[in-house]
């Protein structure tokens, strides 16, 4: 599936002055969720306590806090989140910077 159908099918779930939210929620265990920053924004940054999530990388550039490491990221880079690390995202440029997040549903997000 393309971004187009995935839009399709997906739930927009957030869609504010700093970022358009989709997740899908066609699985039964995991969240595909499609994050589209905005030029010069920000992240709130958060932590699960219980659960892994991976981030891909498909458009744009910025930076992203892990822990207490803070790494430039582009198209094409995976950052994996171990559970309990607290993680944001900073574009730090005039064009969306767009990423997949992947996580077990957890009740109030996928379920």
């Amino acid at each position: 599936m393309n971004i187009k159908e995935y839009k399709k099918r997906a739930e927009l779930i957030r869609d504010n002055d700093i970022y358009r939210v989709y997740d899908l929620k066609e699985l039964e265990d995991i969240n595909l969720s499609l994050t589209e920053l905005k030029a010069n924004k920000e992240t709130t940054g958060h932590t699960h306590e219980d659960l892994d999530e991976v981030y891909i990388f498909i458009s744009g550039k910025g930076e992203m806090e892990k822990g207490k490491e803070r790494k430039k990221v582009k198209k094409g880079d995976v950052m994996l989140i171990p559970r309990g690390n607290f993680h944001k995202v900073y574009n730090k440029s005039w064009k969306p910077l767009k990423f997949w997040s992947i996580f077990e549903k957890y009740e109030g997000r996928g379920r």
